[in-house]
């Protein structure tokens, strides 16, 4: 177990998209554990660190609202990025009312979580990285508020505030045991961008990731 950091993150909205739901975005029940560590990563990250979800606390009931959003239906071609790069004059912009779509969204709103993490150092690593400098790093940082850019609930519109937990954690609005069925762990990007999911339950409003995950 590397050094562990307990972070208190909380919005107005969030949507942690289901994947098998292809055209308008419905939430899982609670925060996913890639979510989580994007949060801390967005505070704190470097090569030399890996960062661990290790439990999810649920604070506030889960509750959802309906909204309807503005999204877009394509992105700037690759190509003409790439030719803008080599100097040539193209166009890098989209007229929103040409590609403008109205879709509606099941969010979650007033959320509240605490997260347990740790991390661990990687084999990028160099002479001057340890342990005990990147703690003391991160949690001044949390402390203080600082990231690296805005940490978000899933879409970029959800911005989250955060702070350093530094006492004991708050005391659920749950109690007993809840099934929050099939969720998406993380990405594995060295296999092809897979999904990898982990059957979540949560006890107490805690969700136990790394005991989960052992489990499979």
């Amino acid at each position: 177990m590397g050094y562990g950091i307990k972070l208190k993150v909380y919005g107005d909205y969030a949507c942690f998209t289901r994947p098998e739901m292809k055209v308008e975005r419905v939430s899982y029940d609670v925060m996913t554990p890639s979510a989580a560590r994007g949060i801390i990563e967005a505070i704190y990250w470097k090569p030399a660190i890996r960062w661990i979800v290790d439990r999810i606390h649920v604070i506030n009931e889960i509750k959802f609202t309906n909204i309807r959003r503005n999204e877009i239906s394509q992105k700037i071609p690759k190509g003409n990025i790439k030719k803008a790069m080599d100097g040539k004059s193209v166009e890098l912009y989209q007229v929103a009312p040409d590609i403008r779509q109205q879709r509606a969204a099941l969010v979650l709103r007033d959320v509240c979580y605490i997260i347990e993490a740790h991390f661990e150092m990687t084999d990028k690593a160099g002479e001057d990285d340890t342990p005990q400098k990147h703690y003391n790093i991160a949690l001044r940082r949390m402390r203080q508020g600082k990231c690296y850019h805005q940490p978000y609930f899933g879409t970029r519109e959800f911005s989250v505030k955060f702070e350093h937990v530094d006492g004991d954690v708050e005391k659920s609005f749950y109690k007993g045991e809840r099934d929050l069925g099939w969720m998406l762990w993380d990405i594995d990007f060295k296999n092809d961008m897979a999904a990898i999911f982990y059957r979540a339950n949560m006890k107490d409003g805690v969700v136990d990731v790394e005991e989960l995950k052992r489990k499979g």
